[in-house]
């Protein structure tokens, strides 16, 4: 068998992507929420308390969609904003009890859910795909990165 093209292979990663996606969106929004919802409280339930900058980097959002999802999730009362203890001018999102009560659940079925793509991969499989994902995009990261030339 010849060596694949780039082009072939970024055209099976982009349908497996996209494939993968259309799972994960139907499975959380079958839970009751949004993939940006889903994805703050995801990272608030696994890392804790957190700046609203480095949630935003955790789920990749902008400042703006990133103020207007902890807006919302406050307003359920799911989120609670205080400020940091050592910079006021930032402000620390946390998960409330009824955010917790939410997040855990639904977070656990969409890991069942998500185990459940990835099973026919032994474990030496999905060892050497997430070492193959990282390489391509620390490769990608590299490209997309503006030449001397595109800065000026």
């Amino acid at each position: 068998m010849d060596t694949p093209k780039g082009v072939t292979l970024w055209l099976a990663l982009w349908k497996a992507t996209r494939e993968m996606d259309r799972v994960a969106q139907n499975d959380i929004t079958s839970l009751g929420l949004c993939l940006t919802d889903f994805g703050v409280l995801e990272v608030l339930l696994n890392r804790g308390p957190l700046p609203v900058n480095v949630i935003a980097d955790k789920v990749m959002l902008t400042s703006g969609s990133m103020t207007t999802a902890v807006h919302r999730l406050a307003g359920k009362g799911l989120v609670r904003r205080t400020g940091h203890p050592r910079d006021g001018r930032v402000k620390v999102v946390a998960l409330t009890d009824e955010g917790r009560s939410l997040i855990q659940p639904a977070y656990t079925a969409h890991a069942r859910t998500i185990e459940g793509v990835f099973a026919p991969l032994t474990d030496e499989e999905r060892s050497t795909l997430l070492q193959l994902l990282l390489k391509l995009r620390h490769s990608a990261r590299d490209r997309s990165s503006p030449t001397i030339e595109e800065q000026t």
